[in-house]
């Protein structure tokens, strides 16, 4: 499935998590790259410094609502739909199939922004995407901050694979609710975004870019400022080895816990998401 051929209600959805969630002057442009075009969302002041945003996957650029209005107000945020994942991002006949089709791929959204340096940010899957893409041009990511980010300092807890799995194998909208409820304590998430969650299951067709770890000597010569705030009760991963990693590894990051978050209710979460605005606002100065 693509975003053309994807049902009417996954583009009602996620036009609804627009109007509703994003500020008022919300634009929206279509980024051509090699790989395929790039729908990205994007809000705040033409002549701010930017700020581009990368989402979990399933999540969608829509994701990124509350950090929007917030940062919106002093940063240009562009909020991106990765390739092959839910959102109104087209593949083209070049697949994304290695990291380096990936950060490839973002140099294309990149110039297509006109964005030569920029501040970047993701969240899980996302996170891992804009790490790798500060490994391979540092020189453009002049801060960098990684929202409990999965697959990066550690591995996934056995306990949150065996409750993904048949979400992953038989993918549908109750099985996605049912284990966005387990890892998140059954908090009150926004019912549009839910709804657009529900429209997307099983939506991709093309399996994500995946690899290793990034190896501690490539980390260690990573010379970018890098905001890490992780979730104080996620079930992804352990919080604090994920922190101790990336202290001992990272020169220059700064590490913080959102208390009462998990891994699933970041970003996007109201009691967590003011907590997570004010520590990115902070870092980005």
């Amino acid at each position: 499935m693509t975003a053309t051929s994807a049902p009417a209600s996954f583009h009602e959805a996620y036009a609804e998590v627009l109007a509703a969630a994003w500020p008022a002057g919300t634009t929206y442009s279509q980024v051509t790259t090699p790989y395929g075009t790039t729908r990205v969302n994007s809000c705040g002041p033409a002549d701010a410094p930017p700020l581009v945003l990368l989402p979990g996957g399933g999540a969608t650029s829509t994701v990124w609502y509350a950090q929007a209005a917030h940062l919106g107000r002093t940063h240009r945020v562009h909020a991106v739909d990765l390739i092959g994942d839910p959102g109104r991002s087209v593949a083209g006949e070049r697949p994304i199939r290695t990291v380096r089709d990936l950060t490839s791929w973002l140099d294309g959204v990149l110039d297509g922004l006109g964005a030569d340096r920029t501040a970047l940010g993701g969240h899980s899957y996302g996170a891992w995407i804009a790490l790798q893409y500060a490994l391979h041009a540092p020189h453009r990511v002049p801060k960098l901050v990684l929202v409990d980010p999965t697959q990066c300092f550690a591995g996934f807890r056995p306990g949150y694979l065996l409750h993904a799995l048949p979400m992953l194998i038989r993918p549908g909208a109750e099985r996605t609710r049912a284990f966005l409820k387990w890892e998140t304590g059954g908090a009150a998430l926004d019912p549009a975004w839910l709804r657009l969650r529900d429209a997307a299951a099983g939506f991709p067709s093309t399996r994500p870019v995946t690899g290793p770890r990034p190896a501690p000597e490539v980390l260690r010569r990573l010379d970018v400022p890098t905001l890490l705030l992780l979730a104080g009760r996620g079930r992804a991963h352990d919080p604090a080895r994920v922190a101790a990693t990336a202290n001992r590894l990272l020169p220059r990051v700064t590490t913080a816990t959102i208390p009462g978050a998990t891994h699933h209710t970041l970003p996007l979460h109201g009691p967590t998401a003011g907590e997570l605005n004010r520590r990115i606002e902070d870092f980005l100065g």
